[in-house]
């Protein structure tokens, strides 16, 4: 089944003040076009500049995640965009009018809320994936931090923090198993900040916005009932105590391991930037912003890498195939020896997956280098014709009652010899719509992940007589 993209329905605000900067922002979620991915547009500033949500954009990670493009800014996005990814969205216009998201309560709650109250649409394009396929990491052994990626069908994550000076979080764990439960066990989940922080950064200019409402404060050290309540003038909030779980007294923890929870909400958020949904197992410790992004970029890295060669598709002989042989036969009037496709493995609206098993029986092999057995090159591309055929006459109702004949094939080339035991997969793909009977195709065969030849076909269908 064919996942599509999303987007919004309709557009949805929210407003409140940012953490760090203190400043009252109104944040816009709007719908987008399919491939638009998540894009901050500054509304507030001269030619409303957009900044895309990349971690290639991001210029700080302390305390929060900062985007930026020339001297627009949009910083604090992390919950905003897990929200979005929790949630399935994959293409959504934020327009902003300064230069942080509002923090709200300190987790994605309302974020989630707001993108309900919108709705989600489905759109035309498929949805793409970034697949893990071999393990990945990123670590810091000097701070203990460490994040990896192994392969798996969906997207799940384990977090482990743990800091010295909290008994509360001296080991903390969070997971969740699919983003399916992003709503329920991580969006509520708020963020964390030490006791003993709390001055230092406003004295740096930083949690302007802060209160005692939108962070859970940790008691990391021997505090009197004076200082607690000098914090709690500091940010014109009535009097506090401390609670036996080594939290203020103004909050009730949604969740006993609130705090791990929170820095997944943030991992999902971050990892975002790497502008694509994954595929795999995330295991992180000890994560923060510079890490989560840093993590990002390399998937950036291998996302680029990936794009610029043609990825072989994927063959698990396991798998029922979409067409078996005895399908085939009912569609292309090809017989053995000439019949070259022994199944269809994919079959979509603009590409088409056939496989072709090489055997040492094979009739020409007994002529053509017979010392030294190799696939003749016309053949292999007689194969992917013939992938391409089932292909067209799958656009028609009754296929069994049309042809396929190929008008013209070029650009062939042939990169490496096909022998006895090779699996040959094909992979056809429409370079222009079907118009009239006349189809034109782009052919790659592959041999594991090697390419050994590809060509482009033009085919016309016919109506048998």
């Amino acid at each position: 089944m064919v996942e599509k993209q999303t987007t919004i329905q309709k557009s949805v605000s929210l407003k409140g003040t940012g953490l760090h900067t203190g400043v009252e922002v109104t944040l816009t979620l709007n719908p987008a076009p399919e491939n638009h991915g998540f894009k901050f547009k500054r509304i507030d500033l001269e030619d409303q500049p957009i900044i895309e949500a990349l971690a290639d954009n991001v210029s700080f990670t302390e305390r929060g995640t900062v985007l930026q493009k020339g001297e627009a800014k949009v910083s604090t996005i992390e919950h905003c965009l897990g929200a979005l990814r929790g949630l399935g969205v994959d293409n959504c216009l934020l327009e902003i009018t300064g230069p942080e998201a509002p923090i709200l309560d300190g987790s994605a709650k309302y974020f989630v809320k707001a993108i309900h109250e919108a709705g989600i649409q489905e759109l035309d394009a498929e949805r793409k994936y970034f697949e893990v396929r071999e393990k990945m990491v990123f670590e810091d052994k000097e701070k203990g931090i460490k994040i990896m990626a192994l392969p798996d069908d969906h997207f799940s994550a384990d977090v482990k923090i743990s800091f010295n000076q909290s008994l509360l979080l001296a080991n903390q764990y969070a997971t969740i198993d699919s983003l399916s439960e992003f709503e329920t066990e991580i969006s509520e989940c708020r963020t964390f900040v030490f006791l003993h922080e709390l001055e230092p950064l406003l004295k740096h200019n930083l949690i302007k916005g802060g209160d005692l409402d939108n962070a859970i404060i940790i008691i990391d050290k021997e505090v009197s009932q004076e200082e607690l309540d000098h914090l709690a003038d500091l940010f014109d909030q009535p009097r506090v105590e401390v609670q036996p779980t080594g939290i203020l007294n103004n909050v009730d923890l949604v969740h006993t391991n609130e705090p791990a929870r929170h820095k997944l909400l943030d991992v999902i958020g971050d990892l975002t930037l790497c502008g694509l949904p994954i595929k795999g197992r995330i295991i992180a410790t000890r994560p923060g912003h510079m890490a989560n992004v840093e993590f990002a970029k390399l998937i950036r890295k291998e996302i680029k890498k990936r794009s610029l060669r043609v990825e072989a598709p994927k063959y698990d002989p396991r798998i029922e195939p979409v067409c078996d042989i005895n399908k085939i036969r009912k569609m292309l009037p090809h017989r053995p020896p000439f019949l070259l496709v022994d199944k269809i493995i994919d079959l979509q609206e603009k590409y088409v997956v056939g496989v072709k098993n090489v055997t040492m029986n094979e009739p020409f092999f007994v002529g053509h280098f017979p010392e030294e057995p190799v696939m003749p090159a016309v053949l292999q591309i007689e194969a992917m014709a013939q992938v391409g055929g089932i292909f067209v006459l799958n656009q028609f109702d009754e296929p069994e009652k049309y042809s396929t004949y190929f008008l013209k094939i070029d650009n062939v080339k042939l990169r490496k010899k096909v022998v006895p035991g090779d699996t040959l997969i094909f992979k056809l793909e429409l370079l222009t719509e079907i118009r009239r009977g006349m189809a034109n195709m782009k052919g790659t065969a592959f041999v594991g992940d090697t390419i050994v030849s590809e060509g482009e076909f033009m085919a016309q269908v016919v109506k048998n007589k």
